[in-house]
């Protein structure tokens, strides 16, 4: 008598590094869901103003770097009002800090789960970027009203780029997951760079154009300090279609979408190779 055997599911290994199976993916897409909604409501659950941080914590930072280094360290904004300088920059630079300081904590802050039930990891890391994005655009809302305001009252002109913010955007999401995704894969094993990454990132955000306007910086000095530092061309170009000030660069932001691609890759394989044995060094 014959058996009549049938598979529902297949559970194999990648066939390479750097692949991934957008398919299986995407038929975990419920989960994903799950962790965006846990990642976005844990946050604020047991706090007393709840989702209304999201608002006041761009706005107190904004406020006291008005202050800072608008009253006291009087740096030029080039023109533009300081709460509106401050904010632009803080906005968007807070989504990419975000994405690389909670994915940089991938392996080590889900190993619990990871050992217990089979899902492809890199689920985790991209409901951490949807997550944020959706904090992202609750803090937007803020930023439009403050835009409109300034721009009702003639104090900034913005400029046919700022139709290219999805892509700034895209752009920022992909070095939050490479860096993040790379750093968690290396924390496994050297968990130094755990304590290296808010240091990091806050390093990077005072050597971005947020508290100072790019065009202050000589034309060579703005190409170096790119490439040590992929977001300084993508936070000017949002600055510069929102405000109508600063300095839009295509072979700067060149850079910085070579950065994100090439990021992604290494990241990807990365993470791909420690999440066969991680278990082991966690």
């Amino acid at each position: 008598m014959s058996e009549n055997k049938s598979f529902n599911f297949v559970i194999k290994s990648k066939y390479s590094l750097w692949s991934i199976d957008f398919k299986e993916i995407w038929r975990y897409k419920d989960l994903i869901i799950l962790f965006v909604r846990r990642d976005f409501v844990s946050v604020y659950k047991q706090t007393i103003l709840g989702p209304l941080w999201f608002f006041i914590q761009p706005l107190l930072t904004t406020i006291t770097f008005t202050f800072i280094f608008g009253n006291f360290a009087k740096i030029s904004t080039n023109g533009i009002p300081p709460l509106m300088f401050y904010l632009s920059g803080l906005t968007f630079w807070n989504y990419f800090a975000s994405c690389l300081t909670a994915t940089s904590n991938t392996f080590v802050s889900n190993a619990g789960m990871f050992g217990k039930v089979y899902f492809p990891r890199l689920i985790t890391p991209l409901s951490v970027v949807i997550s944020n994005l959706i904090k992202f655009g609750i803090q937007f809302l803020l930023f439009l009203v403050v835009f409109f305001y300034y721009w009702w009252t003639g104090a900034i002109q913005p400029n046919w780029t700022v139709f290219l913010l999805p892509i700034f955007v895209m752009m920022m999401a992909g070095l939050g997951l490479g860096f993040g995704i790379l750093i968690s894969s290396l924390t496994t094993k050297y968990r130094d760079f755990s304590f290296l990454v808010g240091f990091g990132v806050q390093l990077l955000m005072y050597a971005s154009p947020i508290i100072y306007p790019f065009s202050i910086l000589s034309e060579d000095l703005r190409f170096w300090l790119n490439v040590l530092n992929p977001m300084s061309s993508i936070i000017e170009a949002i600055k510069y279609g929102f405000l109508g000030e600063g300095v839009f660069s295509l072979s700067n932001l060149a850079i910085s979408a070579t950065y994100m691609f090439v990021l992604l890759f290494v990241g990807i394989v990365a993470f791909n190779k420690v999440e066969k044995s991680f278990m082991d060094t966690v």
